[in-house]
């Protein structure tokens, strides 16, 4: 009936079911379902490009690729590709959803229209929120999309045992189990990296658990050092890392056989050092990937996905077809399913693209198992919307509501010397500092002139309840107050203010409406995100989350910061395995030395 919505069902049946099928098709002993024709297609076998020919396929397979008028019955839709190139659907090899602050559905409207018919997805934000419980819900949603959905189970959940209190605990029992569910692909990036240099059991016993279950695993080795500790990490079996920012990096792990996965994300920008291990050692690129591993709703809706990775590969000199090869048959090769996906070729999975111009990569036509899903950059089809429970959606468990006075920071004297954190534009790290601040009524306050705010760490998955205080500069904040439920790995309540009763209302604000993010000026609320999904992401449309995360970014302006993202940057203050200096839930934490240390290091005179 005219106006009533076409909502997507998947046309997957696995390859052993229909290999007679198949064959038949391939001979025109039966006809195909759908026959492309006068396409340019580009074989990443071989790196090349054919001109006009034919694809054939039958129940969302290809199984021919040539001359296919025999294969062609009175039933058979023809698609006439125009000269197009033909391209096989982009996999991302490393990504975490989370990020884009929607649900998987929500990304697969954004994503397909770009391109990207796979993801291998790490789901360790909601797993340090809601255990093996919110991983299952993430990977039930990803069943019926035009959107193929691999995950790696978690594996540093949470990140820092024993300096922070998350939602879960992960550990290789878990993984054990995990291994067994359909769908779970392999390990995610195992951040642990010094546990696995010294042995660690348990780290060992998850990297052991995926191994068993001949499943891959997938690495995040951050250091410099490329000699005797990379190879350390990669003889324990870990076969990727997302973790390469120069060129040395992706050029060491690319010579030892891991796959370098190359990230071009919305905050994280390091394919134009990374490639050059590429363009100027002019390399074989097999080992080479190209990843987004976090997007934001703008990036999404404004740049793309993949698409955006691969024009960004060609911009610095990479070849397109070397770069198509980066997001598909080596992203496939690398967690073994190049049988199924990765290439345009007979018994693979008809997820196609339609491009005219290679260099542009901007996508016109999106087939995912023989089927036409998106045009020009719009889905053709409603996507059913998934129903998370309603644990999933009340996940802020405080003890109690938060008053100005739980933010005070007493101290003796007129003034201290204080540890703070110094957060620095566009990076991950933030320095330790020692600065001397004055104590006003016995307690120490935020400072305009000194550029310091507090900052707090509330546990809020119903645990213990307690809060880590500490100080931060950088944000350049006039007034206000800021939090967000998003406070990498363990997403508890993080909030950054300079008055006490905005930060305590920021901080109800959030618990109130299931987590988020939010800005506060004056007893006023002036932009709020509603995440209730686990207090990361929202169900409502991506375009709408822009509009919102635009707002908060207008509303940071008013309270005076002048950072790029700056929600991202203070979503990272909480995370313990950077460096130099943290804030957990349980206190302040010196991550050079990985121990507890006081706010206040002297009180002076």
């Amino acid at each position: 009936m005219r106006g009533e919505k076409m909502f997507y069902q998947p046309n997957r049946r696995p390859l052993w079911e229909i290999t007679a099928e198949l064959s038949l098709a391939a001979l025109g002993k039966i006809p195909a379902d759908v026959v492309i024709k006068n396409g340019r297609v580009v074989n990443v076998h071989t790196a090349e490009i054919q001109e006009g020919l034919d694809v054939a396929i039958k129940h969302g397979r290809v199984v021919l690729v040539g001359r296919a008028d025999h294969t062609i019955g009175k039933d058979t839709r023809v698609i006439d590709a125009g000269g197009r190139y033909l391209v096989p659907g982009f996999l991302d090899g490393h990504i975490h959803v989370e990020s884009s602050m929607v649900t998987v559905t929500q990304f697969a409207r954004a994503a397909v229209p770009c391109g990207t018919t796979a993801i291998f997805m790490d789901p360790h934000e909601i797993a340090n929120v809601l255990g093996m419980e919110g991983i299952r819900q993430m990977m039930e949603e990803g069943e019926g999309l035009p959107l193929k959905v691999f995950t790696t189970m978690p594996s540093c959940v949470p990140a820092a045992p024993g300096f922070e209190d998350a939602g879960a605990s992960i550990g290789p029992e878990e993984v054990r189990e995990a291994m067994t569910w359909p769908g779970i692909i392999g390990l995610g990036e195992m951040m642990n990296f010094p546990g696995v240099l010294a042995g660690d059991p348990l780290v060992h016993g998850e990297i052991q658990a995926t191994l068993k279950a001949s499943k891959v695993v997938t690495g995040h080795y951050s250091l410099p050092e490329t000699e005797t500790g990379l190879q350390a990490y990669i003889a324990a079996g870990i076969s990727s890392c997302h973790e390469s920012t120069r060129k040395e990096d992706a050029l060491a792990r690319m010579r030892l056989g891991m796959y370098a996965k190359m990230r071009e994300g919305s905050a994280w920008h390091d394919v134009r050092a990374t490639i050059k291990s590429i363009t100027e050692n002019r390399l074989d690129s097999r080992y080479a990937i190209l990843v987004s591993d976090d997007t934001h709703p703008e990036t999404l809706l404004t740049l793309g996905h993949l698409n955006h990775v691969v024009r960004r590969a060609i911009q610095e000199g990479v070849d397109p077809v070397r770069a198509i090869q980066m997001v598909t048959i080596n992203t496939a090769q690398c967690f073994g399913v190049s049988r199924d996906l990765g290439s345009i070729a007979p018994g693979r999975c008809a997820d196609i693209l339609f491009i005219p111009d290679l260099a542009e990569m901007k996508v016109e036509r999106v087939m995912v198992d023989g089927v036409i899903v998106a045009e020009k950059g719009r889905m053709l089809f409603e996507l059913k919307p998934y129903a998370y429970t309603e644990k999933t959606r009340h996940s802020v468990h405080l003890r109690r509501r938060l008053t100005a006075g739980d933010f005070t920071i007493a101290a003796r004297g007129n003034r201290v010397l204080a540890r703070v954190m110094e957060v620095i534009e566009a990076k991950v790290g933030t320095l330790h500092r020692q600065v001397e601040i004055p104590v006003e009524n016995g307690e120490i306050r935020p400072s305009v002139e000194l550029d310091v705010a507090k900052v707090a760490c509330i546990e809020r998955h119903g645990g213990p309840g307690n809060m880590g205080l500490g100080l931060v500069r950088g944000f350049h904040l006039k007034g206000g107050a800021v939090a967000s439920t998003v406070a990498h790995d363990s997403h508890n309540l993080l909030v950054v203010g300079m008055d006490e009763s905005d930060m305590a209302l920021a901080a109800n604000t959030l618990a109130e409406c299931g987590g988020g993010m939010v800005a506060v000026l004056n007893g006023q609320v002036l932009a709020l995100l509603p995440l209730p999904i686990a207090g990361l992401m929202s169900e409502r449309p991506v375009e709408e989350v822009r509009e919102m995360v635009a707002a908060l970014e207008r509303a940071w302006k008013e309270l005076g910061c002048p950072l790029v993202s700056p929600f991202m940057t203070m979503a990272l203050l909480s995370l313990p395995v950077l460096p130099e200096l943290r804030v957990t839930n349980r206190g302040l934490v010196d991550t050079v030395n990985f121990r507890f240390v006081d706010l206040v290091i002297e009180e002076l005179v």
